[in-house]
């Protein structure tokens, strides 16, 4: 009978270092994948919320270029508001072409 008792005592204790063991390295495991993601997440969100770096352009070009977009989208939309009001017989031709080139500035 002792020997039975120690066999199984032995076969509980290599079981139980056994757990202990796979536990520990599981959580360590874990822990190095918490800290990977968490630094990998804090380089996305520093690559997000940093500002595009400035191109090194003339100031002047980029200002002056959506000042015209705007300019020319407003004449635009100036002419074709012109357009509609001549289809509809509100402005005779003469009136269009007046205004036409009030707006263009010829």
């Amino acid at each position: 009978m002792p020997g039975l008792l120690r066999g199984v005592a032995r076969t509980a204790v290599v079981a139980g270092t056994a757990t202990a063991v796979s536990n520990r390295v599981s959580r360590r495991q874990a822990g190095r994948w918490a800290a990977q993601d968490e630094q990998a997440f804090a380089q996305q969100q520093q690559q997000y919320a940093a500002p595009p770096a400035p191109a090194a352009a003339p100031a002047a070009a980029p200002a002056a270029a959506p000042a015209m977009v705007d300019d020319m989208s407003s004449k635009i939309d100036k002419l074709k508001e012109l357009g509609a009001l001549r289809e509809q017989g509100i402005l005779t031709d003469a009136e269009f072409e007046q205004q036409k080139s009030r707006v263009l500035g010829t």
